[in-house]
């Protein structure tokens, strides 16, 4: 296999990975399009995130996460209970009157360390990004042989920070429909939907 097939492929394999919806994508496009904290340090986080963990996976831990089960029971309870609670958060928000991007006295606009911290949380406690990014997308960077391998993970690396730039800077172009407070309140309604079924997932496996 060529260079760049195998850096295409890479990338191919990332993307379908990462675009797939979950709470850190959810999060990120959030607080993008409200605009109320800096996206560059977020996006910069989950992109080095995500990185790390396809390097962890090249470099071979793959293998002991795949066969650590008590330390993914305790990874899965703690990603469920992130998950109810910023469920519960959006929850409320959507049954609430709101005023679009101009919602006033919202005391849990959080700083922009406060986002970080919450990506944080929606990143290496969910059991599915070591499962995805380090066992996945390790074992078939490593059937690549060689040096090879790492243009698989340079790929994947490159769909991230794509994706992640995307999501976060590219927010400010729904701010126009966010505008409306319903619109929002469907938003919140959608996220707090998804994130007890993505802790229902979890808990079933």
């Amino acid at each position: 296999m060529t260079t760049s097939s195998t850096l295409l492929m890479g990338a191919g394999m990332g993307l379908g990975l990462i675009v797939a919806v979950g709470a850190q994508n959810a999060y990120i496009l959030q607080r993008s399009i409200r605009g109320d904290v800096a996206m560059a340090p977020i996006v910069a986080f989950c992109v080095l995130s995500e990185a790390a963990l396809i390097l962890l996976g090249v470099a071979g831990v793959g293998a002991p996460v795949e066969t650590a089960p008590a330390a993914i029971t305790v990874m899965t309870w703690l990603g469920v209970v992130c998950l109810l609670t910023y469920g519960a958060y959006a929850a409320v928000r959507a049954l609430r009157p709101g005023g679009g991007l101009q919602v006033g006295g919202d005391a849990r606009i959080p700083s922009t360390m406060g986002a970080v911290a919450a990506c944080a949380a929606f990143t290496w406690l969910n059991p599915h990004a070591y499962l995805d990014s380090v066992v996945f997308l390790g074992t078939l960077a490593n059937q690549q042989g060689g040096d090879l391998r790492w243009v698989f993970a340079a790929g994947a690396f490159l769909a991230g920070t794509v994706w992640f730039s995307l999501i976060g800077f590219g927010g400010k172009a729904l701010r126009g429909l966010f505008a409306r407070p319903g619109a929002w309140r469907v938003l919140d309604g959608g996220i707090a939907v998804m994130m007890v079924v993505l802790a229902v997932g979890l808990i079933r496996g």
